[in-house]
């Protein structure tokens, strides 16, 4: 094992090699100036007339992690297809099992409101807690 190591280690020690020759080398000759224009953002010559900071619903970052779920259950499906005949019964079982829990948590996000765009703000707020008995507006 110890053989098939020390490879790997030149190689390790040859990327951090050239990677703080190319950073020490830019700090050398790099320019240094601190100018008010040099702090201020460009944007294809057009001037900034407000902060790049967004405010970003939440939904999206909820949509974005379904995203990246379902896209995962995608690849264990091909990946599961290919090897049918390897795995036989007991895969397939397998696989019916994981698309069984797949579609609970789709469900479960559906009466959870991930997927109601249309409210906002303080709607969201009295929907779940009709949901969850509270009642009341806030």
């Amino acid at each position: 094992m110890n053989g098939l190591l020390w490879p790997l280690a030149v190689y390790a020690a040859a990327v951090l090699a050239v990677v703080a020759g190319m950073i020490g080398i830019s700090y050398v000759l790099g320019q240094r100036h601190r100018e008010r224009a040099t702090v201020e953002p460009y944007e294809s010559g057009v001037p900034a007339t407000a902060s790049a900071r967004l405010r970003v619903s939440p939904r999206y970052y909820v949509v974005a992690m379904l995203f990246v779920v379902f896209d995962v259950e995608a690849v264990f499906i091909v990946v599961w297809a290919v090897s049918l005949r390897e795995t036989g019964w007991p895969g397939f079982l397998a696989a019916l099992a994981f698309l069984a829990v797949l579609m609970a948590v789709l469900v479960y996000e559906g009466r959870a409101g991930a997927f109601d765009f249309a409210l906002k703000g303080r709607d969201v707020l009295r929907r779940m807690r009709k949901r969850d008995g509270a009642g009341g507006a806030p």
